[in-house]
């Protein structure tokens, strides 16, 4: 569902690391980090060293950053890191964290809560839906770490000229519109969207929107932003953090009636490893923080607009908010 760039630096380490029975760039036993860095305002007294920690990520942009921002941390703070950042699928970085097999990854508690844990319907208070997962997943050797602001779920969006001629902020003007003027609501979205229950057909419901099919295009992902960034379509399906709705000056819709499930971005530690390294939870505790919708947004349109690697827009916001400094 969303961009996927693979970090340069990974793919080049290939040549000199094992790889599973699975070939591909994103499923290998990993490579060393090897960043210049020492503490800045996190990592002080280097707590973690002596440790040797593997973090791990999916494959899309937003978790590269992620996953490389995690482990540069724990460079800095001591730790010796091996990368498994950029694996495949939505569940095999999880497994790996909950094996073992790696220490930690940013997760969404909305995925842990529905994907993982099997949940039908998500839990609107963006603080309990995170205290159900952190409390559910304690049975399954993970840890939560405080959750951070970014929420990267499903929105609607349109450009700055439609905006000017509809004025719509909220799902619920949005609904009103599709009713006072029905040939004025027209979607760019998703196949998988259009047939989610989380997605339109429930959204619809929610907002009682009856959106005629003829107003409703499927398409890429990619092309949803192009063209609603042109205007081809008045409102097209986003994510909320991702770099193209900054730098294509789009307008998103607020979900004003709470309808799309929470996804807020946390530590998720393998238990044994916190308790043999509790300093883990102190030195991704400010980073964790930090990271809201613009961020992510900001990061994430270095890799998917500027086409920057993402381990290096990783270190580079990490230098520039002084949790790390240069070796």
């Amino acid at each position: 569902m969303r961009t996927v760039r693979r970090p340069r630096r990974l793919c080049l380490a290939l040549a000199g690391a094992m790889l599973l029975a699975t070939p591909g760039c994103g499923l290998t036993s990993g490579s060393p980090m090897v960043d210049d860095v020492r503490p800045g305002s996190i990592g002080q007294g280097e707590p973690l060293k002596g440790a040797q920690l593997t973090v791990t990520s999916k494959e899309f942009t937003e978790q590269l950053i992620l996953g490389a921002i995690m482990g540069i941390a724990w460079e800095a703070a001591g730790a010796e890191v091996l990368d498994r950042t950029g694996i495949q699928g939505s569940i095999g970085a999880r497994e790996a964290v909950r094996t073992g097999e790696a220490d930690g990854m940013y997760e969404y508690t909305g995925t842990a809560w529905i994907t993982y844990l099997g949940n039908s319907g998500p839990i609107p208070d963006a603080r309990q839906q995170w205290e159900a997962v952190r409390e559910a997943d304690a049975r399954n050797g993970l840890t939560w770490l405080p959750p951070a602001t970014l929420d990267n779920t499903y929105a609607l969006a349109m450009n700055q000229a439609n905006f000017e001629k509809y004025g719509t902020r909220t799902l619920s003007q949005v609904a009103e519109l599709s009713r006072s003027d029905p040939g004025a609501v027209t979607l760019c979205v998703e196949g998988e969207f259009a047939n989610r229950a989380d997605g339109l057909p429930g959204m619809q419901k929610a907002y009682g929107m009856n959106i005629p099919a003829a107003n409703i295009t499927q398409m890429d992902a990619g092309i949803i932003y192009t063209q609603t960034a042109k205007g081809a379509c008045t409102y097209g399906e986003v994510f909320t953090t991702d770099g193209r709705i900054k730098s294509m000056n789009l307008v998103v819709m607020q979900d004003d009636r709470k309808f799309f499930p929470v996804y807020n971005a946390a530590p998720e530690i393998n238990t044994k490893a916190l308790e043999k390294w509790p300093a883990i939870a102190d030195v991704l505790d400010p980073i964790t923080r930090k990271l809201n919708n613009e961020v992510a947004q900001t990061l994430n349109a270095k890799v998917d607009v500027d086409g920057d690697d993402p381990h290096d827009v990783a270190l580079d916001w990490l230098k520039g908010e002084g949790f790390v400094r240069e070796g």
